[in-house]
């Protein structure tokens, strides 16, 4: 439990300041010595309240032209993303994960020492959109939509507020998913019951936080982690 416990407040901390991230370190945290199955859906829905705070804080930054589109491709990848989380071999997915979380931190540094904004490519919105889908499904992650998101949107406001919209419509589909399949169980929600108060500690002072600290340097920081942590999974489950 110790580890679920600094799990919870450290990915929420990140997702307080940066807006993303979260799934990504708590699921990296956890993989170690947990399933995919059941860390997953415990993300999932300590996950659910922090995008609505979050959105409805940023609520005057929403484009809907950029974050309707994209959940709607994030909601169609999401059903093969979950079957493969069910059905799948547990040790493939880890080594599949460690990957993921490599490739989309390298794409995630590239980014953050990139300055200029590219226009939007509606063939790039469709293949991140189902990518990301499919990355939702089977891990919860949406660093990848996160990658895109932050190239269209001008602002961390711009960025927090249409990233969370997407999780939010993401989340509910998948949050009936796993209903539907037997990968949300009663266990799973007493468990987040429990974690809910840390979830809400994490959260405000990453919020907080986000006043003072340097944005931009806590999200490389968090990025370099992750691509280490990957690397450490694949050589663990080798």
């Amino acid at each position: 439990m110790f580890w679920w416990i600094v799990a919870t407040i450290v990915a929420f901390f990140v997702k307080g300041l940066c807006g993303f991230a979260n799934t990504l370190v708590f699921t990296t945290i956890l993989s170690f010595g947990n399933s995919n199955v059941n860390i997953s859906p415990v993300e999932l829905v300590l996950g659910y309240p922090t995008n609505l705070i979050l959105a409805w804080k940023e609520r005057k930054s929403i484009k809907w032209s950029v974050c309707i589109p994209l959940a709607l491709l994030v909601v169609a990848g999401s059903i093969p993303g979950v079957l493969f989380l069910k059905n799948a071999d547990t040790a493939l997915i880890k080594l599949v994960f460690g990957a993921v979380i490599i490739l989309l931190g390298l794409e995630m540094l590239i980014r953050e020492f990139q300055t200029k904004k590219v226009k939007q490519s509606k063939v790039i919105l469709a293949i991140i959109g189902v990518l990301s889908g499919l990355l939702c499904g089977l891990y919860g992650v949406g660093a990848l939509l996160g990658a895109y998101v932050n190239r269209v949107t001008d602002d961390s406001s711009s960025f927090k507020a249409n990233i969370c919209v997407v999780f939010l419509v993401e989340n509910t589909f998948r949050v009936i998913l796993y209903g539907l399949w037997g990968i949300l169980t009663l266990e799973i929600l007493k468990q987040v019951i429990v974690l809910i108060p840390l979830m809400l500690t994490g959260l405000a002072l990453g919020m907080f936080s986000g006043k003072f600290l340097d944005e931009k340097v806590v999200k490389k920081i968090v990025i370099v982690m992750l691509i280490v942590s990957g690397i450490a999974l694949i050589k663990n489950n080798c």
